[in-house]
Parts: C-alpha cells; sequence; structure tokens
C-alpha cells in the first residue's frame, strides 16, 4: 500500500509489549520527548496542523489495515469501523483543522478604568502544557486513543500514547502506524499492560487523560498527585433511558436497539437501562425484540455486523447478568466465541445483579416505574451517569429531566449522537468522570489558559 509516511520516521518512540519496559525506561522517554518540546518545535501552529493532517492520512490510507485489526479484537464490521472509529475520528481532525488557528488567537480582556495606569491591556492566551500521557481504552481502540491525541497535539503538546493490551492487534498497528507518521521525537507509543502503565504513571507529566473504568481511575489519580498533574478521566456508569407514554414504541425500540447493541453494548455511553411505566413497558419490550431481528437477523451470531465481547473475563462478567429478568429476546451465549446474544429482560427487580454496576454489554433491562417522578428519584438515589437519555413529547418532562437530575449529558430522542456534535463537551460528572474533551473543549483541556497583563513603563 503506497502512502504519505514520512520515510525519515523511526520505530524508536514505541515500546511494545514484552520487551521489559521499566520506569527507567519511562524516565528516559519522558526525559526524550520533554527536551524535544523545550526546543519549542511543537510550538508553531504550522507543526500542529502538519501533525493533524499527518494523523488524518494514517486513518484514512490504512483503512483496511485498521477494519482488519478492530475485527481481530472485536469482530468489529467494517461499516461500524468506518463510522465510529475511522470516520468520526476524521471529522475530529477536521473540525480543529478547521478553527485551531482561530481558537488560538488571544482574546482581549477588559482592563478596570480604576487601580491600573491609563494605555493598560491585558489577554489571555493557550500555551501548551508540555508532555502529556494518554491512556486509552479498548472498546473503540482508535477512536479513544487518538482523539484524545488530536486535542493534545493541536494545543502544542508532546505525547505519549499508551493504547489498551486488550485490543492487541490495534495496540500494535497504531505502534507501527504513528511513529511512521507523526513526528517520532514529540510523540511515542507505548505498548503493554500494568506494568507498563504503571511505569509510565509515576514520571512527572504535564497532565493524564485516562479512559476506562473507576476502578483504574481512582488508580491513576492517586499517581497524578504524586506529581500534582492535572488529569481527566473519562470513566462510564449506569447511563438510564426515561421512556415516556407518548413516545412512538417503534421509534423508540429502533434507536435504542441500534445504539446499545452497536459493538456488542461495549460502550462507555450505551443506554445501560430503561425505565418506564408497566404498559409502556409491555408494548416497548415487543417492540425491541422486533428491532433486534431487523438490525442483526433471526441468529445475531451469524451476522456480519454484531461483534463480540472481548475476551472471557468480560463475558463471564455480562453472561451471570443474564437471569436478573424475564428474557424477551437474546439470553443466547458462547464462551468459546465470546457471544452472547443481543437481550432484551423484563420485569427486572432494581435489587438485581444487573443494576449494581454499568453492564458494558448486550444486555438491557427494563426496570418499571410509576412515572417521571418516581424514574427522577431512581436517577438521583445512584451515581451520577456519564449520559441520560429521554424519549418524550412532553416540554415539561424535558425540563425536569434538565432541571432535577445530573449528568455529563442529556440526550433528548436519540441516545449516543452527542458524540457527533463537535463543540459539545463529552465528559462525565462524579463517579462518571472529571474534565471534558471534543472540538474546542480538547485545546482547553490540553492548555494552560495564561492570562497576561502588560501595563506601561512610562
Amino acid at each position: 500500500m503506497t502512502t504519505t509516511a514520512d520515510t525519515t520516521a523511526t520505530t524508536a518512540a514505541t515500546a511494545p509489549t514484552g520487551t521489559g519496559f521499566t520506569a527507567e525506561h519511562a524516565s528516559a522517554l519522558v526525559g526524550r520527548l520533554r527536551a524535544a518540546f523545550r526546543t519549542g518545535r511543537t510550538k508553531p501552529l504550522a507543526w500542529r496542523e502538519r501533525q493533524l493532517v499527518r494523523l488524518r492520512a494514517l486513518l484514512t490510507e490504512n483503512g483496511d489495515d485498521i477494519a482488519a485489526a478492530l475485527h481481530t479484537d472485536l469482530r468489529k464490521g467494517r461499516a461500524e469501523t468506518d463510522s465510529m472509529e475511522i470516520g468520526s475520528t476524521v471529522a475530529e481532525i477536521d473540525h480543529c483543522l478547521e478553527h485551531l488557528e482561530e481558537w488560538l488567537r488571544p482574546q482581549p480582556a477588559a482592563v478596570p478604568a480604576r487601580g491600573l495606569p491609563e494605555g493598560s491591556r491585558a489577554h489571555t492566551r493557550f500555551d501548551p502544557l508540555g508532555v502529556v500521557l494518554v491512556i486509552s481504552a479498548w472498546n473503540y481502540p482508535v477512536n479513544l486513543l487518538l482523539v484524545p491525541m488530536v486535542g493534545a497535539l493541536a494545543a502544542g503538546n508532546a505525547v505519549v500514547a499508551k493504547p489498551s493490551e486488550l485490543s492487541p492487534a490495534t495496540s500494535a498497528l497504531m505502534a507501527r502506524l504513528l511513529p511512521a507518521y507523526l513526528d517520532a521525537d514529540a510523540v511515542a507509543v507505548v505498548e503493554g499492560g500494568v506494568p507498563e502503565t504503571t511505569a509510565l504513571l509515576a514520571q512527572d507529566f504535564d497532565h493524564v487523560f485516562y479512559t476506562g473504568n473507576g476502578t483504574v481511575g481512582r488508580i491513576v489519580m492517586r499517581a497524578a498527585a504524586e506529581h500534582l498533574t492535572p488529569v481527566t478521566l473519562e470513566l462510564g456508569g449506569k447511563s438510564p433511558v426515561f421512556v415516556d407514554r407518548d413516545a412512538d414504541p417503534a421509534v423508540v425500540a429502533a434507536r435504542l436497539a441500534a445504539t446499545k447493541f452497536a459493538n456488542a453494548g461495549q460502550t462507555c455511553v450505551a443506554p445501560d437501562y430503561v425505565l418506564t411505566d408497566p404498559a409502556t413497558a409491555r408494548v416497548l419490550t415487543t417492540a425491541l425484540a422486533a428491532a433486534v431481528e431487523n438490525l442483526f437477523g433471526p441468529d445475531p451470531a451469524a451476522s456480519e455486523v454484531y461483534g463480540r465481547i472481548v475476551n472471557e473475563r468480560h463475558f463471564d462478567r455480562v453472561a451471570a447478568l443474564l437471569d436478573s429478568g424475564r428474557t424477551v429476546v437474546g439470553g443466547q451465549h458462547d464462551r468459546a466465541d465470546k457471544y452472547i446474544a443481543p437481550t432484551v429482560l423484563a420485569d427486572v427487580d432494581p435489587d438485581s445483579p444487573v443494576m449494581q454496576e454499568e453492564i458494558f454489554g448486550p444486555v438491557l433491562p427494563v426496570v418499571e416505574v410509576a412515572g417521571l417522578d418516581e424514574a427522577i428519584a431512581f436517577v438521583n438515589e445512584r451515581d451520577k451517569p456519564l449520559a441520560l437519555y429521554a424519549f418524550t413529547g412532553n416540554d415539561t418532562t424535558r425540563r425536569r429531566l434538565a432541571e432535577e437530575t445530573s449528568s455529563g449529558a442529556l440526550n433528548l430522542g436519540l441516545p449516543i449522537q452527542h458524540l457527533a456534535v463537535p463543540e459539545l463537551p463529552f465528559g462525565g460528572v462524579g463517579p462518571s468522570g472529571t474534565g471534558n474533551y471534543h472540538g474546542r473543549h480538547s485545546l482547553v483541556t490540553f492548555s494552560h489558559h495564561k492570562a497576561v497583563l502588560d501595563v506601561p513603563l512610562g
């Protein structure tokens, strides 16, 4: 395959699994990138734009290899890869390239008429932080590694990228491609698992960006605290769906099934459970069964667009939740194939196992509530979710959900797709995360917003 990869780039910036990567190696790596950053090479707008253009080329020139790696790791279909991994990342790059020069312009700040000499001026500017660490997740291993890197590079930082070891084929591909396309003196890839990540977290970074679960998020935050390093934690949680009795069940079911069962349910913002009244629940569950068949056919195991659970440990965890209610559709599973069918559960008790933690798999429980008041109370009694979804045509219901609940995002009428709006901040609140990114918000995350006051000497 012909590419525009830099012929002068080296693979010295990678540290593959199994090479005994230690804290000493990590220190040397970070030191090398910091030395490059201190030369000022990453600060010019031209360097930043060049890295984004090169990152875009990496995606558009290696689509077949990316699709093959994702199929190996997660059995992802090509359409899902093109849309949710490659296409979404390219869109983020394009939006950033279009607006970056504008975002970086110093912004004037008003100076009070009293208290400062005449002629005093003030403005704010974005300064790059330095050397940042991006730790990615396995469920969208291209998007969740590269989209944060878009912001970090746009902000003028040097970057250490840590792909997830749970998606090894994609990790190896990123370790090969990133140094070939980007400035290998300012961008490095470290593969591996817990030992390599631990070695990296012992270093004095200028920012750590982590996507994953809350347990590891706490480890990341504790490690960063040793150096007073700021962190962005993109975590997860149980994102609820409220379905009002005025919503069209066929429309709701189609949109729920498409967003819940994409990537076999392994999406941090996937609808986690449904809250609705008993009469609506009966109609909706029937509609969901039809929607699943419409998406994946009568046998989802044979569908080319339905993925698999990432490994046996996650398979066992999700399979143990299948008895938490009455199975409306699905329930079939095969450990050897890491296959769990798209499953809808009815008559689910709020205290059942499926309601105790984020499912992160293709199981959708439906919990019956009396109405909106009980649904709001149900959500507020639990950890603040990464997203809250609702299907309702009632303006009062919409307003109450916005005002009386707290979540990283609120989507009305369609789950997940707030990620497709580049100027909406993506992030959680409380246990579902801290900080946000996408669009200009990524620039803010990976920059220091510096105040500048200029007072005349005369």
